[in-house]
């Protein structure tokens, strides 16, 4: 046994109160957002996306959060990835950004769906010329014999676009996470963290503080 049991610190940043909150977390969301940038948090965007397969077995892995807005959380994939395939089955989702920097954290739980081709494409055009490729040569999720294959297919793609446009892969695009509760996560002395949770109730939220 590798025993960790005394590896541990006091999160002493500060708390949180209800009267620090936004009515609205969106506009919350975004205030700790750009407190996680500003604060030079690494990988700000990066949000643990948790599905669950038809088997009933969860999964999890880090994507990047690309926008957002009132609609929802929006980040692109491979439609033929694990996690499109279980999205496919059960849209519910969950959303896990950490920001220990500044000893928080942001849980979304909401559904997802595929956004229009068209602002896939808008994106997708945005990105590196060499990401576009990228997504075409790689199937992702699936068994791969070598990255030897991999770095083949990638090569033969660039040379025969060239100079060219890369075109948007029918199997490649965005989702859009649309919340219906997010929870806010601040650290705190001895354990007694403080927590929100905004469940969405009709056209508005209803704010609640949970035990930690």
């Amino acid at each position: 046994m590798v025993d960790v049991s005394q590896l541990r610190r006091e999160y002493l940043r500060g708390g949180l109160s209800r009267a620090d909150l936004h009515a609205d977390p969106l506009h919350q969301f975004t205030t700790w957002f750009e407190q996680a940038r500003t604060a030079e948090q690494a990988d700000p965007t990066a949000m643990v996306l948790a599905t669950v397969g038809s088997d009933g077995r969860p999964s999890q892995r880090t994507v990047l959060l690309k926008y957002y807005d009132s609609s929802g959380f929006v980040f692109f994939t491979n439609f033929e990835s694990r996690k499109a395939l279980e999205i496919a089955g059960n849209p519910q989702v969950s959303l896990l950004f950490v920001w220990l920097q500044l000893e928080r954290q942001v849980i979304i739980g909401g559904r997802a769906a595929r956004i229009s081709m068209a602002e896939s494409a808008k994106y997708f055009m945005s990105r590196p010329k060499d990401s576009q490729m990228a997504a075409w040569v790689s199937s992702q999720s699936h068994p791969l014999s070598s990255k030897k294959v991999l770095l083949q297919k990638f090569f033969e793609m660039k040379s025969k676009i060239g100079e060219g446009k890369v075109p948007l892969p029918s199997f490649w695009g965005g989702y859009r996470v649309v919340p219906e509760e997010i929870e806010f996560w601040q650290g705190g002395a001895d354990r007694l963290h403080d927590r929100f949770l905004y469940r969405r109730e009709g056209d508005g939220w209803n704010i609640a503080r949970l035990a930690p």
